[in-house]
């Protein structure tokens, strides 16, 4: 199956959920073979802020990812003049950062570095679809603003990545 993108984007509940969840690498360390491979191809990368927030926990995921071969994109001029593009479009998308929590702060950087791109966002997100609804979420603001967002088990599906089990012996 050919996948629909040539690059992605993750966000960082990508890799915390699936580390801390269902893709443990104690009982499935090829997915972060493969998200190393797919690094080293320059076929995924991260946003520095969501680099940043990965490793600011000095935890077992963050050491994994320090020595990963995931690309970090810096916020340069062309990044910032997409995210002024984001909230320009629609006020809301300023909804995306929880300002009072301090919480999702790369959530528009993953967005406009998506748009520098041309990547298709990766995200556990989902869309939210009340419309009195006082938050928004990145896949509303891709939508809004054209770009390809897809969560990881899509991004899974996508790339054709096959998961094999053993016993360990």
């Amino acid at each position: 199956m050919p996948s629909l993108s040539d690059k992605y984007c993750l966000d960082a509940n990508v890799l915390i959920e699936a580390w801390n969840k269902y893709y443990s690498p104690t009982f499935c360390p090829d997915y972060w073979e493969v998200l190393n491979d797919l690094g080293l191809a320059g076929r995924i990368f991260l946003p520095e802020l969501v680099h940043e927030e990965i490793v600011r926990t000095d935890d077992d995921l963050a050491a994994w990812l320090k020595s990963s071969k995931i690309q970090t994109q810096a916020i340069d001029g062309e990044v910032t003049k997409f995210l002024q593009e984001i909230y320009s479009k629609d006020a809301r998308h300023k909804l995306l950062v929880d300002s009072k929590k301090n919480r999702s702060l790369a959530d528009p950087w993953v967005i406009a570095h998506a748009m520098k791109e041309n990547a298709c966002v990766v995200t556990k997100e989902e869309k939210i679809t009340t419309v009195s609804s006082k938050s928004v979420k990145i896949p509303n603001v891709c939508e809004n603003m054209d770009v390809r967002c897809i969560n990881d088990f899509e991004f899974v599906a996508e790339l054709d990545i096959v998961f094999t089990a053993r016993i360990r012996a």
